[in-house]
């Protein structure tokens, strides 16, 4: 469970967000992956955004944040969203008047967040979807308005800018390559946007009773795949696009319950999905089977966000109500590259030996 503070003393936590530093950066004796807090404000604290330390082996936040910054004075400066930029040096945090920007430093033996100029997307509004593309050089956001933008980062130069993408934005996300962003309207309609060209591409088909809601591309760079949850009728369903004709491919049912938020690991591997109700599963996309629940996660408030952790097999989802909170999922762990070189040094000395055995074998049957 991850602690969410006091009321009298910082504010429930409203959004979260993995961070993971870079091998060569930060000082000694500090972890290199991290979770964004954005915290709302209290009668004795401002909005907030922590930075706190993530233990693998306990699969725990540590008490007290390694750095925190104030993100305003007023209720409108509360974080919504908050989205990391993949080298881990930037943060980018929506309220309700638009987006600040903070940078993460590493100085005097310490992780600091220093506000940073953004000028194009401070005063923005309220935006409902934040988006950094694999590589880091774009940067969408899509507003309550269905203002959608695209912007090179980090000079912030717009890509495209489109007021009318939208009735308003459910859900947004760019895919593996960088090239392509989907994104999903609350009347139940998607389209596909080319981003280089900074132009619509194509808006996905689907029938009168049919809403798309939640979307996101797979990770895993072999299968060319959007996965969308699907409200047909009174079925909530989770279907596969193939993105190369944009024909679905298939759907199947894992939750009884409106699906709240989408989400899929950094390796492809798996989808999660959270409910209305407080609950999530996590799908194994190669069988697309559930591969673990988690009931009553958050007692029965809507699930809001669920991200997976860069290097582990946890997850950290919000609500609204009760804050955020760590999930250990029962699933086979990830394989580290040195997991994946021990096993490769074990073959190659076992074909050795079997090579050797072979020969000497052969040997002595030659002789005489």
């Amino acid at each position: 469970m991850a602690g969410n503070g006091g009321e009298g003393a910082v504010g429930k936590v409203t959004c979260a967000a993995w961070i993971r530093r870079r091998e060569d950066e930060g000082p000694p004796g500090v972890s290199r992956l991290l979770v964004a807090f954005g915290r709302g404000a209290t009668a004795s604290s401002p909005p907030l955004v922590d930075l706190l330390e993530f233990d693998a082996r306990a699969s725990a936040l540590a008490s007290e944040p390694l750095a925190r910054v104030v993100v305003g004075e007023e209720a409108a400066d509360t974080p919504r969203a908050i989205a990391v930029h993949p080298g881990g040096r930037e943060l980018v945090c929506a309220t309700a008047k638009g987006c600040r920007v903070f940078k993460l430093l590493c100085r005097d033996f310490g992780i600091h967040l220093i506000p940073n100029d953004a000028s194009p997307i401070q005063s923005v509004g309220p935006q409902k979807c934040l988006a950094f593309s694999t590589d880091g050089t774009k940067f969408a956001i899509g507003g309550e308005d269905g203002h959608l933008r695209i912007f090179h980062w980090p000079s912030l130069n717009v890509i495209l800018e489109e007021p009318k993408a939208h009735k308003s934005f459910r859900d947004m996300d760019i895919s593996l390559d960088s090239e392509l962003l989907v994104s999903t309207s609350n009347d139940g309609s998607a389209r596909i946007w080319k981003i280089d060209e900074g132009s619509p591409l194509i808006n996905l088909t689907k029938s009168l009773d049919e809403k798309i809601e939640y979307c996101r591309f797979s990770r895993d760079g072999t299968k060319p795949f959007l996965f969308c949850t699907l409200v047909k009728g009174h079925n909530i369903l989770t279907m596969a696009v193939d993105i190369s004709n944009w024909k679905r491919i298939g759907y199947k049912r894992f939750s009884a319950r409106p699906i709240s938020t989408l989400s899929v690991s950094l390796d492809g591997k798996y989808l999660a999905l959270g409910n209305r109700d407080g609950n999530f599963c996590v799908v194994e996309v190669k069988a697309m089977e559930v591969a673990h629940w988690s009931k009553k996660v958050h007692l029965g408030s809507p699930i809001s966000s669920i991200e997976f952790c860069p290097t582990e097999r946890v997850v950290i989802s919000t609500s609204h109500q009760w804050g955020a909170e760590i999930t250990k999922l029962d699933v086979p762990p990830e394989w580290k590259v040195w997991q994946i070189w021990l096993v490769l040094i074990s073959l190659f000395v076992s074909s050795a030996v079997l090579f050797y055995l072979f020969f000497k074998h052969a040997r002595l049957n030659l002789l005489p």
